[in-house]
C-alpha cells in the first residue's frame, strides 16, 4: 500500500488493487508546480471528493475525463459534478459504505463548509465529509478539511483506524496542535500524515508541533509525489 501526497489536501492512495484519488487538485496547486502531473493521476480507478471548495473540486471533471475514474462523494456534490460532465460513481451520504473490489470506503462526518461556484454563483454542495478507507489490512482515516469535533470519538472507537491523514494547516482547519490533541483524545493511530498545510503562507509550514504532540506515533511529513509505503 502506498500513500502519495499531491500537495495541499490532495492524496493518491494505492490500496487493494485500486488507485484512489482524493480531492485531486492539480492545476493552480502551488505544490504541484514542476511535478509530473500525468503520473499523479495515472491509473486512477476511483475519485473521491470530500466537499465542494475549489481547491478540492476544480480539476475533478477534467481528471475524470482523462482517466475514466468515476467520481464518488456527497449526494448533492456528486450530482452537480455529474451534471458538469463527470462520470458518476456513487452519490452517497454519511454512514454509507461503498466497495471497490477489496477496498471499502465509508463516508464520515467532518466539520467545515461546502460550496462550489456553478455558473458564477456559489451553491451549497451538501455537507462536508471525510472517509474511512479499509484495505490491505489497514484502516485509513482521511479527515478532509475539519475542525476538532466530538464525532471523532465514535469514529475512532468504531473504525479503529491505524493511519490518520489529518488536515493540520490551521486557518481553514485544525492546526498542528489541535490535530495532535484530537489524535491523542480520540484515536490510536500508529501513523499520522498531515495534510492541507504548506500550500499558502496562511497555513502552517511544518509538522514539528504535531510530531511533538504525538510521542510514540510515527508522524511522517509527506513530500509531494514521494510514496509513503506500508
Amino acid at each position: 500500500m502506498q500513500i502519495i501526497w499531491l500537495g495541499h489536501g490532495s492524496f493518491r492512495i494505492e490500496i487493494g488493487g485500486e488507485v484512489l484519488l482524493i480531492d485531486p487538485w492539480i492545476n493552480g496547486n502551488p505544490m504541484m508546480e514542476g511535478q509530473d502531473t500525468d503520473a499523479a493521476i495515472a491509473g486512477a480507478t476511483q475519485i473521491l471528493v470530500t466537499h465542494g471548495h475549489f481547491d478540492h473540486t476544480n480539476d475533478i471533471v477534467e481528471i475524470n475525463q482523462k482517466t475514466g475514474a468515476p467520481v464518488s462523494g456527497m449526494y448533492e456534490l456528486a450530482n452537480v459534478l455529474t451534471g458538469m460532465g463527470a462520470v458518476e460513481g456513487n452519490a452517497f451520504n454519511k454512514g454509507g459504505t461503498v466497495r471497490f473490489g477489496e477496498v471499502a470506503v465509508t463516508m464520515v462526518p467532518a466539520s467545515h463548509s461546502s460550496s462550489m461556484a456553478v455558473d458564477g454563483v456559489a451553491r451549497y454542495m451538501g455537507m462536508e465529509t471525510g472517509f474511512m478507507i479499509e484495505g490491505d489490512g489497514h484502516t485509513i482515516y482521511h479527515s478532509s478539511d475539519t475542525a476538532i469535533m466530538a464525532d471523532m470519538g465514535w469514529m475512532g472507537a468504531y473504525f479503529r483506524p491505524d493511519i490518520g491523514i489529518l488536515s493540520a494547516g490551521g486557518y481553514y482547519t485544525m492546526d498542528m496542535q489541535q490535530a495532535a490533541w484530537a489524535a491523542q483524545e480520540y484515536f490510536d493511530f500508529k501513523t499520522v500524515i498531515p495534510g492541507h498545510y504548506r500550500t499558502f503562507p496562511a497555513l502552517e509550514q511544518s509538522a514539528e508541533v504535531l510530531a511533538e504532540g504525538l510521542p510514540g506515533v510515527d508522524v511522517i511529513e509527506p513530500h509531494v509525489m514521494q510514496p509513503i509505503t506500508f
